[in-house]
């Protein structure tokens, strides 16, 4: 839960994360890659749930990687993603609404 507010740094990374999470299909991406529970997943395995062509899949694959949300690794040719987890959790805890929750539940 948020503390204290966020530095001014801290705000210019979020707003960066939080930009690479605003297109929809980034989100989508992000949230294929993070129902695997920490295993990874090969690119030719989301490509099919996209309309989009394989080179704006990754384009936008690049945008969460740049963001820090995601890590690559190129196997023969195919790329496996993950998710970076301690950047999910950083997230989590600055929308974590809990402690208002309880202070206006009070």
């Amino acid at each position: 839960m948020v503390t204290e507010p966020v530095t001014e740094s801290d705000a210019v990374a979020f707003a960066q994360t939080f930009k690479a999470l605003s297109d929809p299909v980034r989100l989508r991406l992000l949230s294929m890659i993070a129902a695997r529970a920490g295993q990874e997943v090969c690119v030719c395995d989301l490509l099919d749930a996209f309309t989009q062509t394989p080179p704006t899949i990754s384009h936008h694959l690049k945008v969460l990687r740049d963001a820090g949300l995601i890590t690559g690794e190129r196997r023969a040719s195919w790329v496996y993603y993950r998710v970076v987890p301690s950047a999910l959790a950083a997230l989590s805890q600055l929308l974590d609404a809990s402690a208002m929750t309880a202070t206006a539940d009070a």
